[in-house]
């Protein structure tokens, strides 16, 4: 494959290929302002024999400390999701939920195996939570209901998620695991450059500047995380109540939860605000054990998330659109304005997908097999125009629509760890926005989510995100909302005992789909690192509205006639330049030592994956 910019380093690379190494050569994007090339001479990608690679580097470290214990992935992955529940309190925690992509090749207890499991610990809706509960009564004249506040929350599924796939796939004691989290909360860490960001920006200080009136509403959460100041890089952030939510948990299991001194404490928080929730909603929560959605692409098997999660289906369709055309897309040059227009084409048609069809099975009929046949996504991808883009309603698969819908969440995080046994994790978390609710649980000190407004809450009115949403996502209670959140596990071929290439997923609302698909695509096909791979400029677009955001430094990359920004727009595109916000974290097989693995940490938020 070649670049645009590669061609006019013909010189200095015919110089390099001179060197043994030329063949294994690898991109360095620090070298330069464009996408990096496939052939670009770089470093050496550091390797590991077991790794994890979170968004913040005590995370990370606290998946490790479990692998040098003895420990596997699952153990691994517990430790991290509850340590970023203490250092990344805006993007998830044990007052929301997420979805784990867990793939077992050897336990000391499991037959089996190999085995692949997706375990399904999203929020759930209150009882209250009637599809008419926001267009009536009090909560109508409310704007911010479903944001921020008691009406915003829907019951957590973090904790009883985490405890199911430790207890049943992980190997170490749970008092053990949650160590390091505990440790974190009470000993405090210092606040980093991202998470000084969120506090003094838009959605937290911000917020409080348009609604004064609602400091006292959530003095709270203004006492532990935003005391008035400028929070400033460095800052020690202690979290004594949250530690000591943690210690009952290491004590008493999901008990204390949902049946115990928190689950009262959630409800009392949640009565003071205006929400009676019953102990039945939280006693009756049980995560659920899927089946992945699978599909194969370059002879390699990709294990990817079922509903309700929107990506498993979103990236099979896209995977398939490429390898049905795929003497065309071979053909393309890595980041250019045909492989970009190919992709936004292809993303087009199944975000309309995803908008008409989608839902909450367990609510909703789902046309699965149909969207991932064969059969359409082979018409789909015939359908793919090289020289422009089509109107809006073209895109999409010929079935019947159900209604438009787009859903977005925003306060997310994503791990990936893998042992030295063969075993990997892929796990998401959210509480949905920045901060969630902004409710913190009193006594207790962690933040409760706002999920609630992934549902369609206003029928034909846009939710916080300027977002449309189709009465098939109306809420109920015990419905889960559509969820953008995509762990995926790639298999090295399409077998079920073949070992793990990649573990990859992403945060960041829909762009959580489109990062972890480009990720995938550069390790795959480009044989990217995964440190590359994951720090890559890269695109978004999710069909409606008609925005194809391009990161500047692809933006600006030559290409035939101008630059890849100047060649989109004459296809058609409607080129917005800015952040794909999405980060994306990556574990891959290292292609030249197949018994160690690369690790990659999105710098976009600052991570760094911690291996031996």
């Amino acid at each position: 494959m070649r670049t645009p910019f590669a061609r006019s380093l013909a010189l200095l690379f015919i110089a390099a290929c001179v060197l043994p190494s030329c063949g294994t050569a690898t991109p360095n994007r620090a070298t330069s302002n464009q996408p990096a090339s496939p052939r670009t001479r770089a470093r050496v990608e550091p390797t590991y024999r077991h790794v994890v690679a979170a968004d913040h580097e005590l995370a990370s470290k606290a998946g490790l400390e479990m692998l040098e214990r003895g420990g596997n992935a699952v153990d691994a992955a517990v430790a991290a999701s509850f340590t970023l529940s203490v250092v990344r309190p805006y993007s998830c925690g044990i007052g929301g939920g997420g979805f784990m992509m867990i793939h077992l090749a050897k336990h000391p207890r499991i037959k089996g195996l190999p085995r692949t499991i997706a375990l399904d610990y999203r929020e759930r809706a209150a009882s209250w939570a009637t599809p008419d509960a926001f267009t009536k009564g009090t909560l109508k004249d409310d704007p911010l209901a479903s944001t921020e506040g008691a009406h915003a929350v829907a019951i957590p599924g973090t904790v009883a998620g985490l405890l199911a796939a430790l207890e049943t796939y992980g190997t170490l004691p749970r008092e053990v695991v949650l160590a390091p989290a505990i440790r974190a909360a009470e000993e405090g860490f210092a606040i980093d450059a991202d998470h000084a960001r969120v506090i003094n920006g838009k959605n937290v200080k911000g917020f409080f500047e348009r609604h004064p009136e609602h400091k006292n509403r959530f003095a709270e959460f203004r006492r532990i995380y935003d005391n008035g100041q400028t929070t400033r890089v460095g800052d020690i952030l202690k979290q004594p109540e949250h530690a000591k939510a943690l210690r009952l948990i290491a004590k008493d299991g999901a008990a204390a939860f949902y049946s115990g001194p928190i689950t009262d404490a959630i409800r009392a928080t949640l009565k003071a605000d205006g929400a009676d929730v019953p102990a039945s909603d939280f006693a009756s929560y049980t995560p659920k054990e899927l089946t992945p959605l699978a599909t194969t692409f370059r002879g390699r098997r990709v294990l990817t998330f079922p509903l309700p999660s929107s990506g498993g289906i979103v990236l099979s369709q896209v995977l398939g659109m490429i390898e049905s055309r795929a003497s065309d897309f071979d053909r393309f040059d890595y980041a250019s304005a045909d492989s970009l227009h190919f992709l936004t084409e292809a993303l087009s048609h199944s975000f309309a997908d995803r908008s008409r069809h989608l839902a909450d099975p367990d609510f909703v009929p789902v046309p699965v097999l149909a969207l991932t046949s064969a059969v359409n996504i082979r018409d789909l991808a015939s359908r793919i125009d090289m020289s422009r883009t089509q109107p809006a309603e073209s895109y999409g698969s010929r079935l019947p629509s159900a209604g438009a819908q787009e859903l977005r969440d925003a306060g997310t995080s994503h791990l990936s760890a893998v042992d030295s046994f063969g075993n990997a994790v892929a796990c998401t978390e959210t509480i949905n926005l920045e901060f969630g609710s902004m409710l913190v649980v009193k006594g207790y000190g962690f933040v409760l989510n706002n999920q609630m407004d992934d549902f369609t809450t206003r029928p034909g009115k846009p939710n916080a995100f300027g977002l449309r949403q189709d009465d098939r996502n109306l809420p109920a209670p015990g419905k889960q909302p559509l969820s953008s959140m995509s762990p995926t596990i790639v298999l090295a071929a399409d077998r079920d005992d073949a070992p793990v290439e990649l573990v990859v997923g992403a945060s960041g609302g829909p762009r959580i789909i489109t990062g972890t698909l480009q990720v995938l695509l550069d390790s795959v096909l480009y044989d990217i690192p995964a440190s590359r791979a994951v720090a890559q400029p890269r695109i978004h677009h999710q069909w409606m509205p008609r925005t194809l955001t391009v990161e500047p430094d692809l933006a600006g990359a030559p290409d035939t006639g101008g630059t890849v920004a100047q060649s989109l727009t004459k296809r058609g595109h409607e080129i917005k330049i800015g952040s794909s916000e999405c980060v994306v974290q990556a574990v891959r097989r290292s292609p030249r030592e197949r018994t160690r693995f690369e690790a990659g940490s999105d710098p976009r938020k600052g991570g760094k994956p911690a291996g031996q």
